[in-house]
């Protein structure tokens, strides 16, 4: 596991660090929590970051694979394994921020039958998969409040309650974060399959800039605009 880790933490930027170490303190030091209360929090929220990442990535993989690309399996990818699939500055920025990202999952396009459609499919996986345990959350949310009513929500059948609301609600939000058309995002992915984009000159150069471009984005708080709406349109959809 040790090993594991190393590799988790190794290649990665200094810059987007010092920029999600600068987005960390401000979201601490606009809470309105105490330090012990703002834990708690994240320790509810932890769940559902790691099968939401896990999940995400995992989804990605299997169906790559399924269309005839053994690279995900090569590389060990077909798991819900958390360390297989979690990027250590995607995780620290979920579990603190409130955005995040897994480790992307690579493909090799040259064993689909139909590069396009299948390309859309794999960038569609990994969005249709967050929705997908949103929506079974919701359904054990409504279950646990129909047996216990809301008056029943206290000690273990509370923090089961938050647990999984927390699970629904960050599924919701990697879903809505990664449709944003903005490399190496699946938004990108996906409108790229559907509008043909490759064939463009500025293609390259946003695809090699797509991560400055993003984090450009989330500093100025422009990703936020989108995320708020769609956020809560899901959850009011589903809770």
């Amino acid at each position: 596991m040790k090993e594991s880790f190393k590799r988790m933490f190794r290649n990665v930027n200094p810059a987007v660090l010092i920029i999600v170490a600068v987005l960390l303190v401000n979201k601490m030091l606009s809470s309105n929590q105490s330090v012990g209360e703002w834990l708690f929090t994240q320790l509810l929220i932890l769940p559902g970051i790691l099968v939401g990442l896990t999940f995400h990535e995992a989804a990605h993989g299997y169906v790559s694979y399924w269309l005839g690309d053994p690279t995900p399996k090569q590389q060990k990818r077909l798991s819900l394994n958390p360390l297989r699939h979690i990027d250590p500055i995607g995780f620290v920025a979920l579990f603190f921020a409130g955005f995040g990202w897994g480790k992307p999952v690579e493909i090799n396009p040259i064993y689909y039958k139909n590069r396009r459609i299948d390309e859309l499919l794999v960038a569609l996986a990994g969005v249709i998969m967050n929705f997908i345990v949103a929506f079974v959350s919701s359904l054990a949310l409504k279950a646990l409040v129909g047996n216990v009513g809301w008056a029943g929500l206290y000690g273990a059948a509370e923090i089961l309650f938050y647990v999984l609301y927390y699970m629904m609600t960050v599924n919701i939000m990697l879903m809505v974060f990664n449709l944003i058309p903005v490399p190496p995002l699946d938004g990108f992915g996906i409108v790229t399959q559907i509008f043909n984009l490759q064939k463009y000159s500025w293609y390259g150069p946003v695809y090699r800039n797509g991560f400055a471009i993003l984090m450009i984005l989330i500093i100025f708080n422009i990703t936020d605009r989108i995320l708020t709406p769609g956020i809560d349109f899901f959850i009011n959809l589903l809770f």
